[in-house]
């Protein structure tokens, strides 16, 4: 028997949740993003979960969609939703009590973007995040176009966006990705002593409070949305695209020029 893509654990209304795929750094393919997607609308569900941690197994948080499953083609889904991420965006949009990341190791991808819809993001020292998006010939996703200009500022973002370069734990808090940095080891132990301390509190009064952070951001990160996808279906499977994956499966820097040459 397989282990649980998610794993959970629960004590004094704190939900702990542990992208569990270590042997692929937490990356997500369609049974990742479906499990993910479950154990955030059970937590929402519950009413004896005040507070959800998310963190990831094994010295990485996630190193984003899992490229060695990009492009084979997904099973045909039942559900109405058309991949595994959009189910799992649709369970983040809807999860309406306090989100907290406990995030270290690689964090990648919707690793990181992921954690732009938290409200509390703490960090390990070993952070090592980064947005490929343009590396992998594509846009941004998870509403990250709309989130981390919002967090950060325009011009902040477009650098990390435009370079696709790595962030570290120090350049997160200094930029005002992160809340705080913890000492790797530190890390879970703090995010849910800071989750018991916010679990406190009426249930009712952190979901009304989420809401009113929320309802601001509302039409930008949806607009956001839909233009991530409308552009994702535009460059996924383009040359740049097949470049980029086939680069990254083969271990090597992608080469783009060619292609530029072959568009003048």
């Amino acid at each position: 028997m397989s282990e649980p893509r998610v794993l959970r654990t629960q004590e004094d209304g704190v939900l702990l949740l542990v992208l569990n795929r270590p042997a692929r750094k937490n990356a997500f393919d369609e049974p990742q993003w479906d499990a993910f997607a479950g154990a955030l609308r059970e937590a929402k569900a519950d009413d004896g979960v005040a507070v959800a941690v998310v963190t990831g197994a094994g010295g990485a948080f996630s190193a984003g969609v899992d490229l060695a499953a990009f492009g084979g083609g997904a099973p045909a889904r039942s559900d109405g939703f058309r991949s595994g991420y959009h189910n799992a965006m649709d369970a983040l949009l809807a999860y309406d009590k306090p989100l907290v990341a406990a995030a270290t190791g690689a964090a990648v991808g919707f690793g990181a973007t992921f954690l732009f819809h938290c409200d509390v993001i703490y960090v390990g020292a070993g952070l090592r995040m980064r947005l490929p998006f343009v590396r992998l010939g594509l846009v941004p996703e998870g509403g990250s176009s709309y989130l981390l200009p919002a967090m950060i500022g325009t011009r902040r973002a477009a650098e990390l966006f435009y370079t696709a370069e790595w962030i570290d734990a120090a350049r997160a808090l200094e930029c005002g990705i992160a809340t705080r940095v913890f000492p790797d080891e530190e890390l879970v132990p703090a995010a849910l002593a800071k989750a018991r301390e916010i679990a406190q509190h009426p249930v009712s009064a952190l979901r009304e409070t989420k809401r009113a952070l929320r309802v601001a951001h509302e039409a930008g990160l949806r607009a956001a949305l839909a233009a991530e996808d409308a552009g994702m279906e535009r460059l996924a499977g383009s040359p740049e695209n097949v470049e980029a994956v086939r680069a990254f499966l083969e271990k090597r820097a992608p080469d783009f020029r060619a292609l530029r040459r072959r568009d003048g």
